[in-house]
This record gives C-alpha cells, structure tokens and sequence, in this order.
C-alpha cells in the first residue's frame, strides 16, 4: 500500500502532533543544518592582514570556516575609490555662497572625502556619523565648517591611524581566490569603507556595485551573495539600495520569522518568541574569552539561535584588536562544542534558513521503501545549501539504504519519543530520494 504526503516545513506538523505516534514517512527539515542545537558565524571586517595571518590559520586548524568582509579597493586590481559626479572645483566654489542642507548634503559629504587630505576624510566619516545618529542640522554644519577649511587651504594630513586602511593590508586577489576555495566566505564591505548614509545615489551605487564586480571578477559567484555596509549601518535608504545589489546582508536581514539583535542591543534571544533569532555580538579588545564562552552556551541553551560574531582587529592592526591566545582559547570553544553548534559562513547560514522556509517535502511510503521530493521555490542556481531532513520509518526496519542519484550509503536508524527515524542531507530541489529497507 503506498501512501503519499506532502507538507511545507512539515516540523510545524510535527510540532502540532503531541504525543501521538509518527506518521510514517513524515518528513521535516531540521531546523539547523546537521540537526544541530544552534548556529555560529564567525565573520571578519575590513579585510585586516592579520586576520589572514593570524585568526584564519587558527581556524584552518581547527578545521572551522569564517566570513571575511574585504575593503575590495584595497586590493591592487580593483576599482579604487573616486568621486562620481560634477566638477570639484565648482562645487568647493557653491559652499562659498550656499549653506549645507538637504539639497546638497550628499554631494558634497561624497565629495569631501576626495579633496586631498586625511583630515577631510574624517570629515566625511564624522559628518556620516552625525547623520546617523539624527544630528542633522550638526551634519551640515560640519560640512560647511570642512569645506571653509578647504577653501582656505586649511585641511592637513593628520597622519593618524586609519583603522580600515592600514598600509600593512597588502592580501592579493590571488590569495583571497585561495582562501575562497577553501570554504572560508570573502565578501564586500564596500570599496573604500565610506559612510553609505550620507553618499549621493551614484556614488553609493559604485560603492556597492564596484566591489561586486571586482569579487565576481576575482574570485567568483560565491563571493556576491553576502554583505556587510560598514559601520554596521542600518540607514533604510542605503539597505533599500544594497538589497538590490547583495542577496542578503549582515547589517539587515529583513524576514517575518527571523529576530535581529545587532551588536548595540542589549536583548537576549531568550526575550524573542520568534522562530529564528540572528544575535550579533562584536567581540572587543576588553571582552573576555569567558564573556565569548558566555555568548556560545547561550545559543546551545535554545534551539533559535544564530550568533553572528564581528571580529575587526588581530593582535597589533585594526580596531579594537584581539589577542593570538585569545582567538586560540574561544575558537577552540566553538570546536569543542561542534557537536550541538552549527559553524559555518554567514553566507551558508543564510542560505539555509531560507531554503528551509521555502522548500516544500513530498514523500511516498511503500512497505518497503520511502520517496522524498523537495522543490525549493527560490533561484536554484543561487541557492544550493544542503539541507539535513528527517524522517521517520517503520519501527520494523532494521537497516535503511539512501539512494540519491549517485550517492548510496547506509543510515543509522536513531529513536526519539514519537519513534524510529533517519538523518540525512540533501539538496533543495533533490527528487526521486528513497530510503529503502535493506534489512530484509
């Protein structure tokens, strides 16, 4: 007798069914890839050296993969950084007679960070800053107050420490394509690492835009999926713009059953009742490997959690740096605990969750073997994260076979209270998967 049955995210079937017995061939998507308790990304801004030298060989020893997020015009090949737009000079002569406002403050905070000067590209970045936070009125005085210095000849170089532009991050395309090839995410955090919020629409657009092309350049479609807008930036109207270029992005993942909690928030994924809970934490240079140990335990103490870690400086570069040895105690934290934590790329995390909201699970039951289809509603040439399922099979099975295209291997049978079931992976518009009794 053959049965057939077919559900959207069947867990939430499962979830309704108390403690009644299994449907045999019930099919759920497990909730984290390996059927793990929770979810960790270990990410990387600004594309610091010693994130490569140091933190990445930890990881590679460890056989744990990260994200770095790379300042693409750093890298000799790229587009580098540049003003898009009217002619400087005439603009430098407008902030003479006309004040800063609305009409006018993107192009000239997109301007000012090319006028020559270290000291004008603080400028900018503290102009942005002032946007940000709602100070207006301060952002155009500011403005105007740097382009007065301009005029009068009056803007310097400061020499100060840019943390996102240390001299000594000479990583090449070359390398970057190498690390890629080894698991580890590289993605966009921009060309030059400038205030998005405060940039006229053609300039933000090469910012996004440029960077892209030079990672599908040198590297490849895997590079492109994922973002980061520096300065953690939220501004609606800049994640309107990267949302259209990037698929998803670290700053904002706008979805119905994901909470946020970014780095500044001081919720707890315990407070959120939704299904998924992203949790950023940054971890700085006075935060402890014990706090780091506090944050891990948090997400194997619920079955929500996605904690996204924001690693910038290693050792001497970069803001707020992290020590060799601390790195080396918390990584091998996350190692210890693989067993219940899913680690992983933010790009491959991502691509998870939203392939398990949108794929739908069909399955056939004969007495002696079970079919599963999956069909993913999502682009399949962008979205190919293996899936872990679930399924539950007759207790008087004694030994499954899965036979998945070429793929023909045995599965331990596991048992939970509702009965005998398997675990194993596969891909999002996978057809044709038996689970086959092969006891008899």
């Amino acid at each position: 007798m053959r049965k057939v049955y077919s559900t959207l995210l069947s867990i939430v079937l499962l979830a309704s069914c108390g403690p009644q017995e299994p449907i045999v061939g019930q099919t759920e998507i497990t909730k984290w890839q390996g059927n793990k308790s929770g979810a960790v990304s270990i990410t990387f801004d600004d594309g610091i050296v010693n994130q490569l030298t140091i933190a990445k060989p930890i990881l590679d020893s460890l056989d744990l993969k990260a994200t770095f997020y790379i300042i693409t015009g750093k890298v000799e090949g790229s587009g580098k950084g540049k003003f898009i737009g009217r002619n400087p000079q005439e603009i430098i002569d407008e902030t003479a007679q006309i004040p800063t406002d609305s009409s006018n403050l993107f192009e000239r905070a997109s301007l000012i960070a090319y006028t020559g000067t270290s000291e004008a590209e603080d400028y900018h970045a503290r102009i942005g800053s002032l946007f940000e936070q709602g100070r207006v009125e301060d952002a155009y005085a500011l403005t105007d107050e740097g382009f007065a210095k301009i005029r009068n000849g009056e803007m310097i170089n400061t020499g100060e420490v840019v943390f996102h532009n240390n001299v000594e991050d000479t990583t090449t395309w070359e390398q970057y394509k190498s690390y890629s090839a080894q698991g580890h995410e590289i993605a966009s955090h921009t060309v030059t690492h400038p205030r998005l919020a405060v940039l006229d629409e053609v300039n933000l657009m090469y910012e996004l835009e440029q960077s892209k092309a030079d990672l599908l350049k040198f590297i490849g479609e895997e590079s492109i999926f994922s973002a980061e807008c520096p300065y953690g930036t939220e501004n609606e109207r800049v994640m309107h713009y990267a949302h259209q270029v990037y698929p998803s992005l670290r700053n904002r993942m706008p979805e119905e059953w994901l909470e946020e909690i970014n780095r500044g928030s001081d919720l707890t994924p315990g407070q959120s009742a939704k299904e998924y809970v992203q949790w950023q934490r940054g971890p700085l240079t006075r935060t402890t490997p014990t706090q780091m140990k506090a944050w891990t335990d948090t997400v194997m103490h619920h079955d929500n959690t996605w904690l996204v870690l924001v690693y910038h400086g290693v050792e001497n570069l970069g803001w707020e740096p992290k020590k060799r040895e601390e790195l080396v105690e918390y990584f091998s934290y996350l190692k210890s605990n693989e067993n219940q934590l899913w680690i992983a790329p933010f790009r491959n995390v991502t691509k998870y969750l939203r392939e398990r909201k949108n794929t739908s699970v069909t399955t056939e039951v004969d007495s002696d073997m079970i079919t599963v289809s999956l069909n993913c509603s999502l682009d399949p040439d962008l979205y190919q994260e293996s899936l872990t399922l679930k399924t539950y099979i007759p207790q008087n099975w004694t030994k499954v076979k899965l036979e998945n295209g070429e793929e023909n291997s045995a599965l331990e049978i596991m048992q939970d209270e509702r009965g005998s079931f398997v675990i194993y992976s596969a891909l999002p518009n996978d057809q044709e998967i038996r689970l086959i009794n092969s006891g008899i």
